[in-house]
């Protein structure tokens, strides 16, 4: 499992258990089941409603990819592609084939093909910049999905409060005040439950999908970059240092972190 997604949910669980088992009479009244369905089957239901059957199947596959510990091997990559331009610029054209043959990452290998296959520059930049723009449009929409369940899942637990106050209505005239102010708390539950899975669900899952597709964005225009810089026959030497600025993910160009008086 992936490191932080467990400490979250280590974390909010225990977080959640301290704060109803230390500040309510009855933790057990924080689980209620219609309030729960209200909430899932809502916001399932609307999700439905708002895209295609074939997006929306995606949701359970797409929370595993969250919960997976999901390895980019970049510096891997970065190594095989500074390997197969150096046969390239040597000119041991069966020796880059044997090695693109080894290779498991299918951005790499298509742009390393073409580059053999001597296909334009050009058309090479062309081709793998529409393949970057797919992927990115894909996994923004795969995000933006559970965005939009998060904003469902608040507005479906206010519907169940509300649905709680009508019937709470309906008491206020027999007087009962214990048995008025157990619906209250009822009626309050469902809203507690939208709030809760929008924040500690859906939109941390949209979170990590953004970072997981921007971390895949550097890779692969990491990798645009080096099948450029073989197609032109540079050095070896030169592509690594040029790739190796691709790996620095906390680099500041203007503050070395120093810091200045001002």
């Amino acid at each position: 499992m992936n490191p932080s997604t467990l400490i979250g949910i280590l974390a909010s669980t225990v977080l959640l258990g301290v704060v109803i088992f230390y500040t309510s009479v009855d933790p057990f009244l924080f689980l209620d089941i219609p309030s729960i369905l209200i909430v899932l089957v809502g916001t399932m239901a609307a999700t439905f409603i708002s895209y295609p059957l074939s997006e929306v199947v995606r949701i359970f596959g797409l929370i595993g990819t969250v919960m997976r510990n999901e390895k980019l091997y970049t510096q891997y990559d970065l190594d095989e592609l500074i390997n197969i331009s150096r046969l390239w610029v040597s000119g041991d054209i069966r020796a880059v084939e044997n090695a693109l043959e080894q290779v498991a990452n299918p951005f790499l290998k298509t742009g390393v093909q073409l580059v053999i296959d001597m296909t334009p520059e050009e058309e090479i930049l062309e081709l793998l910049q529409w393949r970057i723009s797919r992927m990115r449009a894909r996994e923004h929409a795969e995000a933006q999905l559970f965005r939009v369940m998060a904003s469902y899942a608040p507005a479906f637990g206010m519907i169940g409060t509300l649905v709680g106050l009508v019937n709470l209505m309906f008491l206020l005239g027999d007087g009962d005040i214990a048995l008025i102010g157990q619906q209250m708390a009822l009626a309050l539950m469902t809203t507690f439950y939208g709030i809760l899975f929008s924040n500690l669900l859906f939109k941390p899952v949209a979170v990590k999908l953004e970072r997981r597709t921007e971390q895949r964005l550097v890779l692969m225009n990491m990798v645009l970059q080096g099948v450029s810089m073989m197609s032109q026959k540079r050095g070896p030497a030169m592509m690594r240092e040029t790739l190796n600025s691709f790996m620095a993910q906390y680099h500041d160009e203007i503050d070395d972190g120093n810091g200045r008086d001002e």
